[in-house]
């Protein structure tokens, strides 16, 4: 009988071979030779899998996604104990890839971001991506400003926009070196108390009267002053 092939575990195999050549060297450094060898398959067993490369890439962008979502989801799911505030932050957390031991993953993510950038393929299963935990986040923040005095300043909507981008810019800057993982939670810990703490008014920027008073006073004598001078000389 012929050899049964497990087509998607193979297909999963190749994905991780282009996870770690990207994670070396980049997507651009990524060939179909490359990854056959670094699969220990033949050419021809990834051209069975996949037509072209930019499918390869595609099926790598939702197995990688896959995993983020994954742990993302656990965190999402909570206990009687746990506030939807305290879900959010893990759950933001979670896609910051701050962790060491996620800092491979973040590296093919980013690579993968750079690369949808020129690659609609790419960037359509980015997009829906973003959108489903914009809403979930969303959810999130209507949820624990429930009942609140912060339920009529914030927007759930624009505050899940944010907590996205914020979580991208955070991987990107600890991956350059710019902040340090420790830095980057302290970060993410400061915008997400902030959502819950109502701002302190700024003091009154009113005049009072007497103030208000003083000040026409003076606008007056030098208003009056500066057309004394420019009066032409009595003669």
């Amino acid at each position: 009988m012929p050899k049964q092939v497990d087509h998607a575990g193979r297909r999963r195999l190749i994905a991780e071979a282009v996870c770690r050549l990207a994670d070396e060297r980049g997507l651009e450094g990524v060939t179909l030779r490359d990854v056959a060898a670094r699969a220990q398959v033949s050419m021809g067993a990834v051209q069975r899998c996949f037509r072209t490369k930019e499918e390869m890439l595609v099926f790598t962008l939702g197995h990688v996604g896959e995993r983020i979502d994954e742990r993302v989801q656990a965190r999402l799911v909570r206990s009687p104990a746990q506030s939807a505030g305290t879900a959010l932050g893990h759950a933001v957390t979670e896609i910051s890839l701050l962790r060491d031991e996620h800092r491979a993953e973040a590296r093919v993510w980013l690579a993968f971001v750079a690369q949808a950038a020129v690659s609609e393929a790419l960037a359509t299963p980015l997009k829906a991506n973003y959108a489903a935990l914009q809403n979930a986040f969303a959810r999130l923040v209507a949820e624990a400003c429930e009942g609140t005095d912060r339920a009529a300043d914030l927007d759930p909507r624009r505050e899940a926009r944010t907590l996205l981008a914020l979580a991208d810019g955070l991987t990107t800057h600890v991956l350059v070196g710019h902040l340090t993982p420790e830095e980057a939670q302290d970060v993410l810990h400061t915008h997400l108390t902030g959502l819950w703490e109502r701002p302190a008014r700024l003091p009154s920027r009113e005049p009072s009267d007497a103030a208000d008073a003083a000040r026409t006073a003076h606008a007056t004598h030098a208003t009056h002053a500066t057309h004394a001078t420019d009066q032409p000389n009595a003669r």
